[in-house]
């Protein structure tokens, strides 16, 4: 009977707690920021275009096979306005199979896939979960605004900014005037050595003409000296 009333009080006292489940769907608890969702395209904003150029890396690498993807001209490059010969024409994941590994970000060389934080994306069809370019741009835009995500490196250059680049270099070299060249300052500690060196390098134009600074002694000739000490011994 006592063991009853023991058990009576815990479930009563349960009441009072605080509830630590949500009461899903009509509750989201909070992503973590690591979360690793479906994969989404990302968007650049400053070439108004994609960052994927469809070198289709990620779908070689993919475990499961689970991408495919085409890529064109960009027509942008043929105007000037982007750096990237190439761009994503047509891109396609089959979330069915993807197990969520992130190998394609790892091999990604242009930021262009991210893991982002879409997790809900039921269907009642078999090809439901195939998702396009279009909706994986939409779930790049919507993780890059939730994260303030940001490229790793600047984009290159395109073929109008290195243009302008060249033109703005050119003009500024020629508004900039020449500078001359200072002359040597001579002074009295190193007049002779200036001296020095004038005559060695004028030694060195013409070897048959000798010129000596005034302060310094003729070398002695060895061949008198022997011819000396003979004569003596």
């Amino acid at each position: 009977m006592i063991n009853s009333w023991k058990a009576l009080g815990v479930t009563l006292a349960s009441f009072t707690r605080k509830k630590v489940t949500a009461e899903y769907p009509k509750e989201h608890l909070p992503v973590d920021e690591r979360y690793m969702g479906f994969p989404a395209l990302l968007w650049d904003s400053s070439r108004d275009e994609p960052f994927c150029t469809g070198c289709m890396v990620c779908v070689r690498y993919c475990p499961t096979q689970c991408m495919k993807a085409e890529m064109h001209d960009n027509p942008k490059f043929a105007s000037g306005d982007s750096h990237r010969r190439k761009i994503i024409e047509t891109f396609e994941i089959n979330l069915n199979r993807c197990i969520l590994c992130g190998i394609c970000v790892d091999v990604c060389n242009f930021d262009a896939i991210e893991m982002s934080h879409e997790h809900e994306l039921a269907g009642r069809g078999r090809n439901d979960q195939r998702v396009d370019l279009p909706q994986l741009l939409a779930m790049g835009r919507k993780y890059q605004t939730e994260t303030g995500w940001k490229p790793s490196k600047p984009n290159a250059l395109s073929p109008k900014e290195k243009e302008a680049q060249a033109a703005a270099a050119a003009a500024q070299a020629s508004e900039t005037p020449a500078t001359p060249r200072p002359a040597p300052l001579i002074t009295p500690a190193t007049a002779p050595m200036t001296a020095v060196a004038t005559a060695s390098a004028a030694q060195l134009l013409d070897p048959a003409t000798t010129v000596r600074p005034a302060h310094i002694p003729p070398a002695p000739d060895m061949g008198d000296s022997q011819d000396k000490e003979a004569a003596a011994g």
